[in-house]
Order: structure tokens, then sequence, then C-alpha cells
């Protein structure tokens, strides 16, 4: 384990409850968005998960290169990761037949292994230590397997049993809160906490997107998906000037 070294300043969010709202819709909206491309758009999830791979890698790329910490391009970089993650994860739990469980397991194990690595190159994994482009990288890997994972997970349990979209987003909405009980009843700790809720938030905002744009016999409300879309990006832009974001402060 390598002591860390503080190099440059954070670009990333101070966590807060304005940070959990616009993650939340963002999440809802890579499920529409990431939908509307491969499904609306009929170009399936092979090509939706080209396309957006390298959206992912073009927004990125510009948060590395950023000198400080820009709230609407972090935000959109968060935007690619999540329509990225749906796409992804729809290939290979439908395209490649791994199906729901094994999809979540495969993306699981990534998301860990990541983790992993990180902690054993830069001995933390809090986002507080985010401020060079090595962990800058293991960040946003990080984050795109949990958004990839998020979906699975979301899927997996609003078409298993009888829970349905509202179901679903019922039961990760109650975990989410579990986290919030523990985060300020417990010392349990918060690096752990904030990537369970991170990763959470995913199928909650899968399950959301689907409840909204799935048709009424599939149990959603059949809106437009090019619609939906529109107002959560509308959402989004009023919650970045509403809430007044600052960069995380580093760990020392």
């Amino acid at each position: 384990m390598k002591p860390y070294h503080h190099a440059a300043p954070i670009k990333v969010p101070e966590v807060t409850l304005g940070f959990w709202l616009i993650k939340i819709a963002a999440t809802t909206l890579g499920e529409t968005g990431g939908d509307a491309v491969s499904m609306s758009m009929n170009l399936g999830y092979a090509v939706s998960t080209g396309i957006f791979a390298v959206f992912f890698l073009a927004a990125v790329f510009a948060q590395v290169r950023a000198r400080t910490f820009r709230p609407f391009l972090y935000w959109l970089t968060i935007i690619a990761t999540t329509t990225v993650g749906t796409t992804m994860a729809d290939f290979v739990d439908r395209s490649l037949g791994v199906g729901y469980a094994g999809g979540a397991s495969l993306l699981l194990a990534l998301v860990l292994i990541s983790l992993y690595a990180w902690y054993r190159s830069e001995g933390s994994v809090s986002i507080r230590t985010v401020d060079t482009p090595r962990v800058e990288a293991f960040y946003w890997m990080t984050i795109m397997f949990s958004q990839t994972l998020g979906t699975a997970l979301g899927d997996w349990t609003a078409d298993t049993g009888s829970l349905g979209y509202s179901g679903a987003a019922l039961v990760f909405g109650a975990l989410l809160l579990a986290i919030a009980l523990l985060y300020y009843g417990t010392s349990v700790s918060r690096t752990l906490l904030f990537w369970a809720a991170f990763i959470l938030t995913r199928p909650l905002g899968a399950a959301v997107g689907d409840f909204l744009d799935k048709p009424l016999a599939a149990g959603g409300l059949a809106l437009s998906r090019y619609a939906a879309t529109g107002v959560l990006l509308a959402l989004i832009v009023a919650m970045i000037l509403m809430f007044r974001q600052r960069a995380a402060r580093t760990a020392h």
C-alpha cells in the first residue's frame, strides 16, 4: 500500500443532499436516454453502447484535463456513465444471454476489482483523494462499472417476481434510507457508505426511468422516452444552478 501525496485541486463535488438528488435524476436520465437510443431509435444495445462509450471517453478526457471543479462538466460525465451503463448492462444481460444474475455478478466483480486495484495503488478509495489523473482514472472506471451494475440490479429486481418498477423503486429507496440511518447513527466507514449509496442510486434510477417510459401493460406510464429525457435534463440543469456545489476537501 503506497502513501498518498496530494498533487492538484480535487475536481469532484462535496457529498451533500444536493449531490444525491442530482445523482438520482442523472441515473434516471441514463435509463430513459439509453433506452431512447437503443430501443426507440432501434440501434440495438451493441451500437448504442459504442456511441455512448465514445461520449463517456470524451467527457472523462475533458474532466481530467480541467484545472478546477466544474459542476456542469462533472455532471455531464456522470450522465455519460449512466447512459453507457444502461446499454452495456442490457447488452450483457440480454444480447449475450448472460441473464440478470450472471450480468450482475460479473459487474459486481468488476466494481470490486476496480476498487481493489485503486486501493492497492493509492492506499485509499475516498473521493477526498481524487486529485491526480491516475486517481481520476480509477474513480471514473469504478463509477462506470457501478452504474452498469446498478442498471442490471434495477432490471433484475423489477423483472423478478411481482415487484414491478414501482416496487423495485421502493426497495432501493428503502435501502438508501437504511444507508442514511447508518451514516447518521453509526461510525461505519463513510467511504464504504458512499460507494454503497452510489451503487444503489443507480438501480433506483433504473426502476424510476423504466416506470416512466415502459408500456402500461408492463407496469409503466408509457411516457415518451425523448420527453422524459428532456424533462430530466432540464431538472438536472435547474438543480445544478439551485444547489451551490463546491469541490470536495482533501483528506488532509
